[in-house]
């Protein structure tokens, strides 16, 4: 006989009642709690994972460009391509989302992410060693010296210089926060990386004569790859045993209430919930009111144009800014990506939870975000005028940048670097292989310093009777010259104020970063709030990821002033920029979209207070006439009560 659970059945927890009052046992509200639990942490962990590979491909650029000797832009059109993808799924994923099986499609996006990281290691292997530029020096029988110039003409060539060996928003601010993490990592792992040469564990790693500040230095890129692989790998598992969906709190897996369940023995009858049938044409043909419905709210509008420029300016500002310190401020690239990682990560995740903490705090209404958010962007901005203070002298290269001190130059277009103190050297045009005179002018190669003799081997290496850094200064047969390009002191000591001042800015950006976002939210009806942050995604990647990297990096490109030589021809990398040129390119770029951001945002905070504060008077004006109405009933009421007669209020407080 079917018998009625009742909360004796569980005698082991106290029972808990649903919002209609409904007897719901702890078992059940436990075991929704493991499953929400679960969900929300491997959420998590994938926002983790898809920021830690974005954030480790980013601080992989210049390796990447030198390891395949490639342009900029054309960096930039891989490292766009990734939009792409996003762009062929995005917007249906978002609009389908509440009709599929959204842990399952989760789960699939993570192994393809896993797949294409694997799939990017590959031509590491296939393309063989790296070998990097190096001038051919002729040896001298008589003693253990090497000469660079040689009135013979001289083979250049790369040659490989290794020897070989063998639920809630509370949740969801805490998902996406999690997902910070993930850059942070990223970034660390991307300079370790970057410190290893590319070729660790089949080369002899002391017979490289370059370190990491050079330009023609190549980090293991292919091995956090590897890494970021595995890790998507391992975020898609948990979705794949999730249910279609999770009950709410307080709410049976069970249409029908627990309560009334009747069950044979203590075996409850319940049936998991069913999927409901997706009818692709009715979803295709609400799909366009839809879409028009959204865009015909001026405010959603003006957050998407502005979302574009944001990312813009914020790829842009990303995929170069180790590039540029390198250059900018002659600190290795290893260096440069952890201080990214370990400084300005972490202060633009403390600006956004203390963005958040302070909407809570003084419980900001929209028109309350929307000031915060134009406030703290607009001063920021300003502090960003003043990386144009940073200035740094452009490299010291002779035949370049400056003249062959004290020698008549034989210039033409595409010999410049040759001069009478190296013409009869025979150096070849399409090396590079610097050297530091000790007049402090860097030399393209030791031949077109025209030095005669060596001593030491390897990186200890050292040139002497360099008769184009003789000049005057020197005495005949006194100059000498070591590899490596110049240092430049000024450069150096600058580093740390644009270290200061772009954390400043960080953070204060961030601040406005939260309720920028929560205004979106605020600004749509409910219905269209995962339909929205598709389209405001969409339209940031696929306008913004996608094009920022390809014409920053075109434009980087103009201003390089010697381009390195594949081993089978054509120009490779760049090796030197024009400094000044690519600040002004860069941090111009940045300036000018984030000028057009000021803009929007003040269009944004006008529209927002004209419809807000409209809908708030309107509030107003309900609750004073609800009040007005309330005061003249009771009023009624006083006046129909019989003398002696007891109120109801009364009659309460006899009881109590």
């Amino acid at each position: 006989m079917d018998k009625i659970i009742t909360t004796g059945k569980f005698k082991d927890k106290p029972p808990f009642r649903d919002s209609s009052s409904a007897v719901v046992p702890a078992k059940v509200m436990c075991h929704n709690c493991s499953k929400l639990k679960i969900f929300l942490g491997a959420l998590a962990f994938s926002f983790f994972a898809k920021g830690f590979s974005g954030s480790y491909m980013k601080s992989m650029s210049s390796q990447i460009e030198r390891r395949f000797e490639i342009s900029s832009s054309i960096f930039g059109i891989i490292d766009g391509s990734f939009e792409l993808g996003n762009l062929m799924v995005m917007v249906l994923v978002s609009y389908l989302g509440p009709r599929v099986h959204r842990p399952k499609v989760i789960a699939v996006g993570c192994l393809i992410m896993s797949l294409g990281a694997f799939l990017s290691v590959m031509p590491q292997f296939l393309m063989g060693r790296y070998n990097y530029e190096r001038i051919a020096v002729t040896v001298d029988n008589s003693s253990s010296s090497v000469s660079a110039c040689s009135p013979a003409p001289s083979v250049g060539h790369s040659v490989s210089d290794a020897t070989e060996t063998p639920s809630t928003m509370k949740n969801s601010g805490l998902v996406r926060s999690s997902g910070m993490f993930g850059p942070t990592l990223g970034f660390l792992l991307g300079s370790f990386c970057a410190s290893l040469w590319v070729d660790i564990g089949v080369v002899d790693i002391d017979a490289i004569n370059i370190n990491p500040k050079d330009t023609r230095w190549v980090g293991a890129w292919w091995l956090g790859l590897l890494i970021c692989g595995a890790v998507n790998f391992i975020a898609s598992l948990p979705f794949f045993f999730l249910p279609y969906s999770l009950t709410k709190e307080g709410e049976d897996e069970n249409p029908k209430k627990i309560s009334h369940l009747p069950v044979q023995g203590d075996h409850c009858k319940t049936d998991p919930p069913a999927q409901p049938q997706l009818k692709f044409s009715e979803a295709v043909k609400d799909f366009l009111p839809t879409l028009k419905k959204l865009f015909g709210n001026p405010v959603f509008l003006v957050y998407v144009f502005l979302t574009i420029l944001q990312y813009n300016s914020l790829v842009g500002l990303i995929t170069y800014e180790t590039k540029f310190m390198e250059q900018q401020f002659n600190v290795s690239v290893a260096k440069a990506i952890f201080l990214v990682g370990v400084i300005l990560l972490p202060i633009t995740i403390l600006g956004m939870f203390l963005g958040g903490y302070l909407i809570k705090k003084f419980k900001l209404h929209v028109t309350g975000m929307a000031k915060f958010a134009c406030i703290s962007f607009i001063v920021a901005y300003l502090l960003n005028l003043l990386y144009f203070m940073c200035n740094c002298e452009v490299l010291q290269l002779a035949g370049l940048t400056v003249p062959y001190s004290g020698f008549k130059q034989l210039s033409s277009p595409k010999n410049s670097f040759m001069a009478s103190c190296n013409a009869d050297c025979s150096c070849k045009m399409d090396q590079w292989d610097p050297v530091c005179g000790d007049n402090g002018i860097t030399y393209m190669t030791a031949c077109f310093a025209g030095c005669k003799s060596s001593t030491g081997m390897g990186k200890n290496m050292v040139f002497h009777n360099c008769s184009c850094v003789e000049g005057h200064e020197h005495g005949h047969g006194n100059a000498s010259a070591v590899l490596g390009q110049c240092q430049r002191e000024s450069c150096t000591k600058a580093f740390p104020y644009f270290l200061a001042l772009q954390t400043a800015c960080a953070f204060i950006l961030a601040l406005g970063g939260t309720p920028t976002y929560m205004i979106m939210f605020r600004s749509v009806s409910p219905d269209l709030k995962s339909f929205a942050v598709g389209i405001e995604t969409l339209g940031g990647r696929i306008l913004g990821g996608l094009p920022a990297p390809i014409y920053f990096g075109a434009l980087i490109d103009e201003t390089c002033l010697k381009w390195g030589t594949k081993s089978c021809g054509g120009s490779g990398s760049c090796r030197i920029y024009d400094t000044k040129a690519f600040r002004n390119v860069y941090l111009g770029l940045i300036a000018g979209l984030r000028a057009g951001c000021c803009v929007l945002y003040m269009v944004l905070c006008v529209l927002i207070m004209r419809r807000f504060k409209r809908d708030d008077k309107e509030i107003t004006d309900i609750k004073n006439a609800e009040e007005t109405i309330n005061k003249e009933s009771v009023t009624v009421n006083k006046k129909e009560v019989l003398p002696g007669a007891k109120t109801s209020e009364e009659s309460e407080e006899t009881y109590m």
